[in-house]
């Protein structure tokens, strides 16, 4: 391993703004390309002219969404334990940290992917795979699932980066994986004829990329990652799992609701199945900048509360707030006027077009509070107040989507199921943000106390 070298707390000074953007700029070319990229795969996937086909990679994106939950919030606590030491000015303890917190998040993502596997028949039957779409959907995940440790070490990485402040390697972690994919893809699908499976096979090349990109820039350049000992893991096990237990649990809330509606949707048969699958790629593309905020605000609180700056910490959180709302502005804009060529794009039917049009008119106002949810949740997980994220994503994935899309769908179909969700989102969007500001105000107060009783 090459010698450390020197990682500042970048974050403490300068515009928050400036940092905002710039975080969320270089995190949202990496995320866009893995997100561009998954939706060039369900675009050749779908020029199969195979609905059902179509439908089960949508079943195994649910799935998979479910797994790298649990990496998110594990990685939640690689950022914000690293960034926080960085703040405070002790690299050591950063380093040990990220070694121990990486580990953590290996072991985890394997025993993970070991017990889901021989669960898969349930789970899909569960959301209402049949027939192809369930084969499709079994085969996808046979072969993507085992590499889910490549993936959380990629994901691993690329937080460390982002906690030392190097977005610029940070994104190159992602946008790696991507490349891979939109190189293979085409060739795996059509030219060797592999079909669906040709993109599952892509995917696990392209988590190879992430870590070795990965751990070039962690590693070898800023040597911000000690080497793991047992003993270091088991001591900072606590800390880690502190943050990341409630972190994964806000997670799952998300694949959880997906799971929940999807079940709803399968109802109306494969095209209804085939929009979600389209819609779900549709978001991440169109919305990924706010992706990319939430993981991008982290290292901002966590280095400014490492050095007390309380005013800075507020300030990052209403900078952030206002970046997405411009984000979701301009998406919202692209998806009304693009709604018509993406349906032809995707070769559409007319029940699976008219759905993915009814979803391109209302996602605006549905984002804007999601994305309000996004950055107080980013907050809370790095300001040690993880059970607030959770409490705010639970609900509303149940009380937000559960009911709402439920009647929803009695009345009026997928589109009334997707618009049941639309306002669910908005209330928990504004009530988390009131608490995220509440909660700096609340470690700056007893940041106070603190100081008053040494003096």
């Amino acid at each position: 391993m090459n010698a450390p070298s020197k990682s500042p707390a970048v974050f403490v000074t300068g515009s928050t703004l400036r940092h905002v953007a710039v975080m969320t700029a270089t995190a949202s070319v990496g995320l866009m390309a893995v997100f561009v990229v998954d939706l060039l795969s369900l675009l050749y996937v779908s020029r199969l002219g195979r609905p059902a086909a179509t439908a089960g990679v949508g079943y195994a994106t649910i799935v998979l969404y479910l797994v790298v939950s649990f990496n998110v919030g594990l990685m939640i606590a690689v950022t914000a334990l690293t960034a926080r030491a960085l703040g405070a000015g002790d690299r050591a303890a950063a380093r040990r940290l990220a070694a121990s917190s990486l580990t953590l998040m290996a072991v985890a993502a394997f025993v993970l992917s070991a017990l889901i596997l021989p669960l898969l028949p349930w789970l899909l039957t569960r959301l209402g795979a049949q027939g192809e779409a369930y084969a499709v959907a079994h085969s996808f995940l046979w072969i993507t699932l085992p590499s889910n440790v490549l993936m959380a070490l990629g994901m691993g990485f690329s937080a460390v980066l982002r906690a030392v402040g190097d977005a610029k390697r940070a994104m190159y972690v992602t946008l790696s994986g991507g490349v891979v994919i939109a190189g293979l893809d085409p060739l795996l699908i059509f030219g060797l004829g592999l079909g669906p499976d040709g993109a599952a096979i892509a995917t696990v090349i392209s988590r190879l990329m992430l870590v070795a990109v990965g751990y070039h820039g962690a590693v070898k350049v800023h040597g911000i990652v000690a080497r793991p000992t047992l003993a270091a893991v088991r001591a900072d096990a606590g800390r880690s799992f502190a943050i990341a237990a409630p972190a994964i649990l806000t997670n799952l809330s998300n694949p959880i609701a997906n799971a929940f509606f999807a079940s709803i949707i399968a109802r109306f048969g494969d095209q209804a199945i085939a929009a979600t699958a389209i819609i779900d790629r549709l978001v991440p593309v169109a919305f990924g900048a706010l992706f990319a905020l939430s993981g991008a605000i982290g290292p901002i609180l966590g280095q400014n509360w490492g050095a007390l700056r309380f005013d800075r910490m507020r300030r990052a959180l209403t900078d952030s707030v206002c970046f997405a709302a411009a984000c979701v502005a301009i998406a919202w804009l692209l998806l009304v006027l693009l709604r018509h060529p993406l349906t032809t794009l995707f070769d559409a039917s007319d029940e699976t077009a008219e759905i993915v049009v009814f979803f391109c008119l209302i996602s605006g106002p549905m984002w804007l509070f999601v994305g309000a949810l996004f950055v107080a949740n980013a907050a809370f997980n790095n300001l040690g107040m993880p059970l607030y994220s959770t409490v705010f994503s639970w609900g509303r994935a149940t009380l937000g989507t559960v009911p709402m899309a439920f009647i929803g769908a009695h009345y009026a179909g997928p589109k009334g199921a997707i618009a049941g969700v639309a306002l669910g989102a908005v209330l928990f969007g504004v009530l988390a943000l009131v608490f995220a500001y509440r909660a700096i105000g609340k470690l700056e107060r007893q940041a106070a106390a603190q100081a008053a009783s040494l003096a």
